[in-house]
């Protein structure tokens, strides 16, 4: 992420340096020097980034001299954006006491930028102050650099190189399959066999092997369908949630949703009574624990007891271990790596997709053979590099692939890390921020496309020194990730066939999960205490927690070294109940605040002081019944969802005040929307099938108000009189 940080704070110190040169920008930063040092020696840093970025990865000096430039560079951009928060605050409330209608623009770029109006003498020097501080840390940070010998480069290190066809042309389907005929034959055989012993038949392999594609297969396969009366596909993942799966399972043999309260005795009841002398397959995918009890108390054996004979259960796993305390070894199907024949086409059939080698010099195969070679069968690494070089059209930039010094890495136990970091650095800056911020999300979860890119927005990752809206660039980042095989299991629109959703590849997962283990933290809460996945330190920005219990928020939070640093809070599987006002004042820095899917009944009013907020999530709080009046203080808020929020009824009359607010996401059950959001000029996106009037309300926003929000691109309302329905708007 250092190269995408430092790129934004070059930008924005230029901004500020040649575009605001009145003698309040004079008088505010009084170090103008101090400034232009700064940035100066950003730029000398810059120029040496793209090298470091890799050499991090064997060196573990490099990874930290990285970290302190992250530190520095993290600490700059909350001066400047507190800089910019306190004249977008000033402006605003100017314009309010003049009651004008003109659009007024916040952000260092403004031409209306003016120092002078600060006046508090304190806060200019505090500002003044703190560059002076970090540009002697950044200093020393430049001076160290030197014991690296790090290469230098001048190519723009924010612009990916020119791609000479249409991305629509290049899209990879991933799904063919090369070099399992024999496995799925075996398979078949094992399932539809009457005299096989084996109740449960664990799949084994290391990630990446397509353990999951092979058993999809089976799955689909016509036999499989005609012999079985029931199936069922679950994603187990970790943790092993007994509850979960259960209730996956009974909702997939009964085809109903049930209700999330119910005990795991009465679940499994429900399930024997759907399965009881029926020809039942059961695949569970994706099985870590190795924990005997909580295998045993999930019944599995005794369930398929009852019923028809035949029956089976199908499990992938990375771990013997899992197949031994299923007691299922002799059954154990292992997948090994594709032939060099097999891997060869699969690489072919995606690298050379809609283009033909030159055969008559073969050199374009010579080194397709060396680069297959080196992949070592991994049909995830074969894909994912053949994704790359589809974009390569000339031999210097294969043979560049081919002789990387990333091929010599040794420092993971899955050496599918390696060619993953090929496909990793060929990205554009931004675009690696936004691919590592997906270590903030749990194995295995559906990431929302639209969802994703709010976060990616809250973060700044976007629109770094391009002219273009940030949603649309983010959409062309998704798009980027997804060609490069990044993203995986796509759930499309049923009408425009748009990707709406996706998942990502287990391996991906623990591959971005490495290249970020310093900034970003996934914590399991247990009670108050918690447990972290990896060691806590004091450079962590994006904390993660997962399965918090119901009742407030768990202290541990409180006494993390980092919590005064955070970015990004999110919570995942957890029934918080309330925040507490001394957590939230800690969290100065916060960009990102998800605390969707829990059971929060009200926020702090401390909640109004983090200034830097950008994106908050309250969706599916069906006991939040009020949004304090202090969230119209979050002056840099550009997302706000509160959908499926059945007890809220209104949102607070200040909405107008929330100048940059671009998304907001609410609840059909909302009374009215309050008029105040007609001032709201940046608003792009504005769903959740709530009411606009037609009359003429004091408070309620107007189908007439709707003519001042001339950015919307998405709408998504009723149009009603008062007391009545009057019909549904949907605009895209």
């Amino acid at each position: 992420m250092a190269e995408a940080l430092v790129n934004l704070l070059v930008e924005q110190l230029g901004s500020v340096v040649y575009h605001h040169t009145s003698e309040g920008v004079k008088l505010v930063l009084k170090a103008k020097k101090d400034v232009d040092k700064f940035r100066s020696t950003l730029k000398l840093i810059q120029k040496v980034l793209h090298d470091a970025e890799k050499k991090q990865v064997e060196d573990p000096a490099v990874r930290d001299w990285l970290d302190q430039l992250k530190d520095v560079s993290y600490k700059m951009d909350d001066v400047l954006d507190t800089w910019n928060t306190e004249i977008g605050k000033r402006e605003a409330e100017k314009q309010e006491t003049q009651g004008s209608d003109v659009e007024v623009r916040f952000s260092f770029r403004s031409n209306c930028f003016c120092l002078a109006r600060l006046n508090e003498v304190t806060r200019r020097y505090k500002i003044g102050s703190a560059i002076k501080d970090l540009n002697e840390e950044l200093t020393q940070i430049d001076v160290d650099k030197n014991k690296f010998s790090f290469q230098s480069t001048m190519l723009p290190v924010n612009v990916e190189q020119p791609n000479p066809r249409p991305i629509t042309s290049s899209f990879v389907n991933v799904s063919t399959i090369f070099g399992r005929e024999v496995e799925k034959e075996r398979l078949v055989s094992e399932l539809l066999g009457k005299e096989s012993p084996g109740l449960v038949i664990p799949i084994v392999g290391m990630g990446g092997l397509g353990k999951t594609t092979l058993t999809q297969l089976v799955f689909k396969d016509a036999r499989v369908e005609a012999h079985f009366d029931i199936k069922a596909w679950v994603c187990v993942s970790d943790p092993f949630d007994v509850i979960k799966i259960a209730k996956e399972i009974l909702e997939l043999v009964s085809r109903e949703s049930q209700n999330s309260s119910i005990g795991l005795q009465k679940l499994l009841e429900d399930i024997e009574k759907h399965i009881k002398d029926k020809k039942f397959l059961l695949v569970l995918d994706d099985v870590w624990t190795e924990n005997q009890t909580e295998w045993e108390r999930l019944s599995l054996p005794e369930l398929m007891e009852t019923c028809s004979k035949g029956s089976r259960i199908l499990v992938t796993t990375r771990n013997q271990g899992v197949a031994q305390m299923m007691r299922a070894t002799s059954d154990m199907i292992t997948l090994g790596k594709l032939s060099h024949s097999d891997s060869l086409k699969l690489f072919n059939s995606i690298a050379f997709l809609d283009r033909k080698r030159d055969e008559s010099n073969k050199v374009s195969g010579d080194i397709a053979e060396k680069i297959v070679r080196k992949c070592d069968g991994l049909p995830l690494v074969l894909k994912t590099l053949g994704s790359l070089l589809l974009h390569k059209l000339t031999i210097r930039e294969w043979e560049e692939v081919l002789n990387s010094e990333i091929w010599k890495v040794k420092v993971v136990q899955e050496e599918v890390f390696r060619p993953l970091l090929l496909s990793y650095y060929d990205l554009a800056m931004e675009i690696k921020s936004c691919l590592l911020y997906c270590a903030t999300y749990p194995k295995d979860f559906e990431f929302d496309k639209e969802t994703l890119i709010e976060q990616w927005m809250s973060q700044g990752y976007l629109n770094v020194g391009e002219n273009k809206e940030e949603a649309t660039q983010g959409r062309e980042v998704f798009t980027k990730l997804v060609m490069r095989c990044f993203f995986q299991d796509f759930k499309q629109d049923a009408l425009t066939k748009e990707i709406i959703g996706c998942k990502m590849h287990d391996t991906v997962h623990d591959f971005v999960q490495y290249l970020t283990q310093n900034e970003c933290l996934t914590m399991e809460a247990t009670g108050t205490h918690g447990t972290g996945t990896s060691s806590a330190n004091d450079r962590v920005r994006h904390l993660t927690l997962m399965s918090a219990p119901e009742g407030p928020f768990p202290s541990l939070i409180s006494n993390l070294a980092n919590s005064k640093i955070l970015r990004t809070l999110t919570t995942f599987g957890s029934r918080i109940t309330a925040i507490d006002s001394n957590l939230i004042s800690q969290l100065k820095c916060l960009r990102t605040l998800n605390l969707s899917y829990s059971n929060i009944q009200q926020l702090p009013e401390e909640i109004g002081d983090l200034t830097h907020l950008r994106y908050l999530d309250l969706s599916h709080n069906g006991t939040l019944s009020r949004l304090t009046e202090r969230v119209c203080s979050l002056y840099n808020l550009q997302t706000l969802r509160v959908n499926s929020c059945g007890r809220l009824e209104e949102l607070p009359d200040n909405m107008g005040k929330l100048i940059n607010l671009k998304h907001l996401h609410v609840d059909r059950w909302l009374k009215y929307l309050p008029k105040g959001i007609r001032r709201i000029r940046n608003l792009r996106t504005l769903d959740g099938g709530t009411s606009v009037y037609c009359s003429e309300d004091a408070e309620a926003l107007t189908f007439g108000d709707l003519r001042m929000m001339n950015q919307l691109r998405r709408l998504d309302i009723r149009i009603s009189r008062v007391g009545e329905n009057a019909g549904v708007m949907n605009a895209q």
